[in-house]
């Protein structure tokens, strides 16, 4: 039993000691990990079409959170048959 305390201690020496020297160099690191790499590609901006899809979906869905329940029975109980409905209508492609 005392023979397995001291291989212990002997192996672990080492690990101790080298610790607070590797502790002292790893905050000198962390600031060029975390920066940006310089030659990051910006993000790709919407197209025309997907802005004005997207501005569409905004204005079909403040329409149906103004709607009151009795509202949204009446048009229809989805969101989806609303949208595309509401979709059509914001178009201009509505023929009805």
């Amino acid at each position: 039993m005392i023979v397995r305390l001291a291989r212990l201690a002997a192996l672990s020496v080492p690990l101790l000691v080298t610790h607070p020297v590797l502790a002292k160099d790893a905050p000198a690191e962390a600031p060029a990990a975390t920066e940006a790499p310089a030659a990051a590609p910006a993000a790709k901006q919407p197209s025309p079409g997907q802005t004005a899809a997207r501005d569409r979906q905004k204005k079909c869905g403040a329409e149906w959170r103004g709607l009151t329940d009795a509202q949204k029975t009446a048009q229809g109980p989805k969101w989806p048959q609303f949208w595309s409905k509401c979709n059509k209508r914001l178009k201009g492609n509505d023929k009805a």
